[in-house]
């Protein structure tokens, strides 16, 4: 698939998306990057450890976030996206589900955008990145938890955000999904989609992994969130091994790493 400039031949390689924070309450990184100046550098430093995407988010999507307007959003990013964009040549994901925020962030040099709703929270959304041709990697999640048959209302749910994306004209050699982790589920469900990720295979589009120093490793390993590091790579070799094309992670050196060494594993005959 094409994103932005760049040719990523999911059906061979494994890819990393850095993640790039510019909010002030993110679970793991809040504060860290909400200066340009200092976004610019982690961006640059993601990019020298291996990354192939930068994933930049304006607000937070951790458990029990405050919303912030389509206006912060974009006081938040749009510098930070037009700062890369000047000095580096690396595809830029915007992470958003607000139609403004993303026709603001595609002016300003976006590829891809990162929909955590799957198209549901913002009907002018599918529309928009139908309209513009742009990438986009659209996630499980839902507003209530109750499930009758967990997997199934799983694949159910993403079966409903793909007809959105097709009757808005947006290419499936366009689209990667991701199953949600973290959002909507247990724990214990949680595990259950890792362990099943080869089901997300059934719309034969790449299949993003985004576990880095979530909950559902902290309270597997009862660890807090700055001591996640190897649970996360973890799930990183496992998902690599189900099937999964691109990893959206903070740590990029390690995890790419661990990429690497699996892919060679993958790859001997």
């Amino acid at each position: 698939m094409i994103i932005g400039n760049r040719n990523f031949h999911v059906e061979e390689e494994a890819y990393i998306m850095g993640i790039l924070n510019v909010t002030p309450d993110s679970f793991s990184d809040g504060g860290n990057w909400d200066d340009v100046d200092l976004a610019l550098e982690r961006a640059e430093q993601m990019i020298k450890e291996g990354a192939d995407i930068i994933d930049i988010g304006g607000e937070s999507t951790r458990p029990g976030f405050a919303p912030v307007s389509a206006e912060e959003e974009m006081e938040r990013v749009l510098p930070v996206v037009e700062k890369i964009k000047r000095y580096f040549e690396i595809p830029i994901s915007l992470d958003t589900s607000k139609s403004k925020v993303a026709a603001a962030g595609i002016r300003a040099g976006v590829d891809l955008i990162n929909d955590i709703w799957g198209l549901k929270n913002d009907p002018e959304l599918a529309t928009l990145i139908g309209d513009e041709g742009v990438s986009c990697c659209l996630m499980h999640n839902r507003h209530s938890q109750p499930y009758n048959d967990f997997l199934e209302d799983v694949i159910d749910d993403l079966d409903e955000t793909m007809d959105i994306a097709f009757w808005a004209g947006i290419r499936p050699d366009r689209i990667i999904v991701d199953p949600g982790i973290g959002f909507a589920k247990t724990t214990e469900q949680n595990l259950l989609v890792m362990n099943q990720l080869e089901r997300f295979k059934k719309w034969d589009v790449p299949i993003l992994l985004g576990t880095s120093r979530k909950s559902v490793i902290g309270n597997t390993l009862n660890l807090p969130v700055d001591q996640r590091l190897e649970g996360t790579i973890a799930t990183t070799v496992l998902g690599r091994m189900k099937g999964a094309s691109f990893f959206r992670v903070h740590d990029v050196k390690e995890n790419k790493r661990a990429l690497l060494m699996a892919d060679a594993i993958l790859k001997a005959r």
